[in-house]
């Protein structure tokens, strides 16, 4: 069997820590669009969030109600001219794309004001345009070498890795909330079946004993 050389095993080793130094370099979020937010909609209460936009650029709103009432809540959204693009009521969760189709501020807002007592916990993700792509293809003569079309894959899969948590997380933060809100009805529920069962047998004690107490009983006589 061939044995390398210094220089060839400098190379293989050269290469070897490369590819892991940019598997880390990939497992770290770059420069992007992308604004996620978990936030407390106290009732009654209406929040609101501005994002400039660029005409052109694509953009995702995707939201969902972690805990409180029903998991429901009303959601807008407006162009720099207050043109309604997207209005929903009383939605649990929803996604919407659209492309902007002029520069300037746009607006969409949550609101709780429907209910009287309960406050909401949101979660929204707001993409604005795409990612940068990994290896630009400016001044750039060759194709992609084998080693960064398996980096790129790599970090398409990362990515939908982190959108596959993001969404487990939700499901677990919103399942935990059912859960305890169960904890909490069974919790009066039983309390309330112990004073009533309290009731019931105080009660029946106090029949009981009415039926076998001493009755005294008058006689009157009648003269010829």
């Amino acid at each position: 069997m061939p044995r390398l050389g210094s220089a060839q095993r400098w190379a293989a080793a050269a290469g070897r820590w490369g590819c892991r130094l940019l598997a880390l370099l990939l497992l770290v979020p770059g420069p992007g669009g992308a604004s996620e937010i978990t936030f407390e909609l106290p009732d009654n209460a209406k929040q609101c969030f501005y994002e400039d936009i660029a005409q052109g650029t694509k953009c995702t709103l995707e939201f969902q109600v972690i805990t409180g009432g029903h998991y429901d809540v009303d959601c807008r959204l407006e162009d720099p001219d207050g043109k309604v693009l997207y209005k929903e009521m009383k939605k649990q969760y929803d996604s919407f794309t659209f492309t902007a189709s002029k520069n300037g501020t746009y607006k969409f807002c949550f609101s709780n004001e429907f209910s009287t007592f309960t406050h909401k916990t949101v979660y929204f993700d707001f993409q604005v345009g795409e990612d940068p792509p990994l290896f630009p293809s400016e001044n750039r003569v060759s194709a992609l070498t084998q080693m960064e079309s398996a980096c790129v894959s790599i970090h398409e899969a990362l990515k939908s890795v982190i959108d596959y948590q993001t969404h487990f997380r939700l499901r677990e933060a919103q399942g935990r909330s059912r859960a305890e809100d169960l904890n909490t009805r069974v919790a009066y529920w039983s309390v309330g079946e112990a004073l009533i069962l309290l009731v019931v047998s105080i009660g029946q004690v106090f029949l009981l004993k009415s039926f076998f107490s001493d009755k005294r009983t008058t006689t009157t006589r009648v003269g010829s």
